[in-house]
């Protein structure tokens, strides 16, 4: 489970803002909003976190940044070309100053092959936190190159952060969790924009291997992972159990949809919608705005919650019915049957009336200033919201700050 998000000279981010969405174990929870940071633990994080804050307030400068390092993790060695996919803060002071991210997260702490096994078998093992680091070098504007790119652990939690990996320019050292033995041939052709845990995956590190497909789990609407309507209908033409899926909830929030399926044609596969009472099927491109923005979602969260990921969905309530996005994140509190993998949920929205369905734990609010700066905190972090407070209220009264000013 993901609990912390640390970010700094990225895009509207100037100044360190830190995320921090850890629950402690005597807030109540009758709902099954919170998961356990990690298998065993006390402290818990949300299921789904929802970011409230006017247009180019950073909103989705906090979902790209969770995007990016994930991307960065498994792709980056796919690069071709100098350079980073990203962008510091645009005033003269960060033309030079390192790009940070962090992140921290829970999981299992010995990730040797036995291990791994056992915990994919159900089976007790060790688990903990990890805080993956990155900093880039910016020279004259532009992110240039790795200045440090870092893996630590903390089993069960406790303690002092310990080494799997660290990477200081073109030094790595490992770890026993982390051998270089073996690997260390592929150092002298490490590039400077490519991460360690992304390089060893293409020649087998095992742990490395890992790493990287934990950070496949990240599914995401926004940047490099956006997909267009021909990207999404093709997942769904290549699975018939999404087919069905979606169709099951489609039942439940476009009136009428009995199901959907794809023909062949001159040029290229439709897909096609069975309407009850209509003679003939409708094409996509006649369906609701409503309709197609529920299923361009769909294999977002449905992948997140069939593999315990995390799904990043940016602008999320565009153009779907304010009574059906409570449903829709309900689907993260259903232990039972949707989320038995305890995946979340990080989005961005600008329906108000979805405060009245969330609690305080779960919300973000990003605030731009008079210099362009974004600034991020928890609703947790102001003080003295109780948890029967009426947050729709309150937020559109501007007791929580980040609103639109308007006039």
């Amino acid at each position: 489970m993901l609990y912390r998000l640390e970010l700094e000279n990225f895009y509207s981010v100037r100044d360190q803002q830190v995320i921090d969405v850890t629950v402690a174990p005597n807030v109540p929870d009758d709902e099954d909003r919170f998961g356990p940071i990690f298998t065993g633990a006390t402290d818990r994080a949300p299921k789904v976190l929802v970011l409230y804050g006017p247009n180019a307030s950073g909103k989705t400068t906090i979902l790209r940044a969770l995007e990016f390092v994930a991307i960065f993790i498994r792709d980056s060695a796919q690069t071709n070309g100098p350079g980073f996919p990203c962008q510091r803060f645009n005033d003269d002071e960060c033309s030079n100053r390192p790009i940070r991210l962090a992140v921290e997260f829970g999981g299992t702490m010995d990730l040797s092959e036995v291990v791994v096994e056992r915990a994919e078998h159900g089976l007790d093992v060790e688990h903990g936190l990890y805080r993956y680091e990155l900093e880039l070098n910016v020279v004259d504007g532009t992110p240039v190159s790795v200045r440090l790119e870092a893996l630590r652990q903390k089993p069960l939690g406790k303690g002092k952060w310990q080494r799997v990996f660290e990477r200081i320019e073109g030094d790595v050292q490992g770890s026993k969790t982390f051998a270089i033995s073996g690997y260390r041939h592929l150092l002298n052709t490490l590039k400077p924009n490519v991460s360690v845990i992304s390089s060893f995956a293409q020649f087998g590190h095992p742990t490395a291997e890992l790493f990287a497909d934990v950070a496949r789990t990240v599914y995401s609407n926004i940047g490099r992972q956006v997909l267009g309507d021909e990207g999404i209908l093709n997942i769904f033409r290549q699975s018939s159990d999404l087919i069905n899926r979606v169709t099951r909830d489609l039942n439940r929030i476009d009136v009428g949809i009995e199901g959907m399926r794809f023909v062949d044609t001159p040029t290229g596969p439709l897909a096609m919608f069975k309407h009850s009472g209509l003679t003939l099927e409708m094409p996509w491109q006649l369906q609701s705005d409503g309709t197609r923005s529920f299923i361009r979602a769909f294999p977002y969260l449905a992948l997140a919650l069939e593999r315990g990921g995390v799904a990043i969905l940016d602008e999320f309530d565009t153009m779907i019915h304010a009574v059906v996005l409570p449903d829709i994140l309900r689907w993260f509190y259903d232990k039972q049957v949707r989320n038995q993998e305890d995946a979340q949920a990080w989005i961005s929205v600008h329906s108000a009336s979805l405060l009245d369905d969330l609690v305080k734990e779960q919300v973000i609010l990003c605030e731009k200033d008079a210099l362009g700066r974004t600034h991020v905190f928890s609703l947790m972090d102001v003080k003295a919201v109780r948890r029967d407070e009426n947050l729709y209220k309150k937020y559109l009264s501007g007791a929580f700050g980040a609103l639109p000013h308007i006039g």
